[in-house]
């Protein structure tokens, strides 16, 4: 019997329901279920053909048993390697050599030296950085966040350069992004499961969280088809089973303002009823379908196409 576990944390109706599903669905062979931890032994399987990540990014420990559960052979969505290894920023730059739109974005140092640095750590960082450049390169207003953070923590928008020094003292340790506002005439939210089921769903950043998925924007068959594009290019480069891109539209361009989310909200009470049923319905096929193909023995993991193209040396370039 091939067992199909999900981990998560606070999160409960998309776990439940996710588990219901498929066991509704009564696949040959295959039984869902939370997964159960007693211990982590190196090398040693973990009894899952396939895991649902939906919290690791906040227990390290949990990050190590995916590791270690995926290099004995379990299908691990998301890529427990590569999720470790990927962030904003790198994925702002990976959308500009794939013809992906994004806002000018810079990386910024931390405003309070890490843990066990001192001045001398940092001789090969000018300063005063260009600041200059930067706000030239940028503009205002702008947004401020976290180049590795989540959801909607730590975000700042600024309207002028002493707004900016003075929100930046706030950010201790914090290695920030400064990017270009994006004002938009559209907004979408997009899940993508498996590389190649996509959700498109009406988004308005502006509202209270709850309300947020409550909006009148209504895309045209040649916009939708324009976002589901871009949603899977940027899904086969980075290689995630489990992804939301967001998507604002400006003049008539969408523009990718966050697509680094491998464990999106998909709570009944905040995405809605429809995109709930889609979310717990299309996950649930989709590990069925990992399930069924599930090899014993091997790497059963999804890479991007930015890592495949890196080993084989070919050139990086959307094809």
């Amino acid at each position: 019997m091939k067992k199909i576990g999900i981990l998560h944390g606070k999160e409960r109706s998309f776990p439940k329901a996710f588990v219901e599903r498929i066991n509704s669905k009564n696949p040959d062979g295959i039984i869902a279920e939370p997964v159960s931890i007693d211990k982590v032994v190196q090398g040693e399987s973990s009894g899952y053909a396939v895991i649902v990540d939906r919290i690791s990014q906040d227990v390290p420990f949990y990050r190590a048993f995916l590791k270690n559960a995926a290099i004995s052979g379990t299908a691990v969505i998301n890529n427990p390697f590569w999720w470790s290894a990927d962030e904003k920023f790198f994925n702002n730059a990976l959308a500009t050599k794939i013809g992906v739109p994004v806002p000018k974005t810079v990386i910024l140092p931390s405003r309070e030296l890490p843990t066990d640095t001192s001045d001398e750590s940092f001789s090969n960082l000018a300063y005063p950085l260009d600041w200059e450049g930067i706000f030239k390169y940028v503009g205002f207003p702008a947004y401020m966040k976290p180049f590795a953070g989540g959801g909607w923590k730590n975000v700042y928008r600024l309207d002028n350069i002493e707004d900016f020094f003075d929100k930046h003292g706030e950010t201790g340790q914090l290695v920030m992004l400064l990017q270009e506002e994006i004002v938009f005439d559209e907004y979408y939210r997009c899940y993508c499961i498996g590389g190649k089921y996509v959700r498109i769903m009406p988004y308005e950043p502006r509202n209270p969280h709850h309300l947020r998925y409550e909006s009148s924007f209504s895309p045209s068959p040649e916009r939708y088809k324009q976002m589901e594009e871009i949603v899977l290019r940027i899904n086969k480069y980075l290689g995630y089973d489990f992804n939301t891109v967001e998507l604002a539209v400006r003049d008539g361009v969408p523009y990718a303002i966050d697509f680094c989310n491998p464990a999106p909200d998909a709570e009944r009470t905040s995405v809605g009823e429809e995109n709930f049923e889609w979310v717990v319905e299309t996950a649930a096929n989709y590990a069925i379908e990992r399930a069924t193909h599930y090899k014993e023995g091997i790497d059963n993991l999804t890479w991007g196409e930015y890592v495949k193209r890196s080993v084989d040396k070919l050139p990086l370039s959307y094809k």
